[in-house]
């Protein structure tokens, strides 16, 4: 369900082992964008900037099937994911991208990833996953749609742009809710895809 583009500009081995329960050691980041004050709220979830305290949840979610609609692999390892996530904490801080932690209101369960790629660019890119055993519950939806109200008010952007797999049924239904419109076709090795267009709000 809804599975993309999140990881695209930073790819994973093919490769899964065994989860561990250590996070990799942590990098020092000056942070010019006070991360702390971002927190977007929908009816049942509530979404945040990812930091590595999110690292073994988000890890232990990240499958082979989950990825079979993404340009990425499963990470090898936490500490080949940690290789991923650090360089994303970088990017939030400068607010060039922004992956954001999914968790659900009533329980603070983490459901997934959302991501705001290339946020000076006039059409920035837009990216979810949803852990599996969460599927068909429209938390993808609700997600993105938080996401494109929050950042229609904060970025210069004439729309965003929803790249997703031709396949991916579930995954088109989120664009075409928000008034998405197709406005290209592309071809890869793992799968063709579809590019829709998203208005802001």
């Amino acid at each position: 369900m809804f599975l993309h583009t999140l990881g695209q500009k930073l790819p994973f081995r093919k490769s899964p082992s065994a989860v561990t329960n250590q996070i990799p050691a942590q990098v020092e980041i000056t942070m010019s964008v006070d991360t702390r004050e971002i927190r977007i709220q929908s009816p049942r979830l509530s979404i945040e900037p990812f930091c590595a305290q999110d690292a073994v949840e988000s890890f232990a979610c990240i499958t082979a099937s989950l990825t079979r609609y993404m340009s990425w692999e499963p990470p090898a390892s936490l500490e080949e994911y940690a290789q991923v996530w650090r360089q994303w904490l970088l990017s939030i801080a400068d607010g060039s991208d922004f992956v954001f932690v999914i968790r659900q209101l009533e329980n603070a369960r983490f459901t997934g990833l959302v991501g705001l790629h290339d946020t000076h660019a006039e059409t920035p890119e837009l990216g979810i996953w949803i852990r599996e055993d969460e599927h068909g519950l429209g938390f993808g939806t609700e997600a993105v749609q938080a996401v494109v109200q929050w950042a229609s008010q904060r970025v210069v952007a004439k729309s965003f742009i929803y790249p997703v797999a031709t396949n991916n049924h579930a995954s088109r239904r989120i664009a075409e809710v928000l008034g998405g419109t197709i406005l290209e076709m592309r071809t890869s090795a793992k799968y063709d895809s579809v590019v829709y267009q998203i208005p802001t709000v």
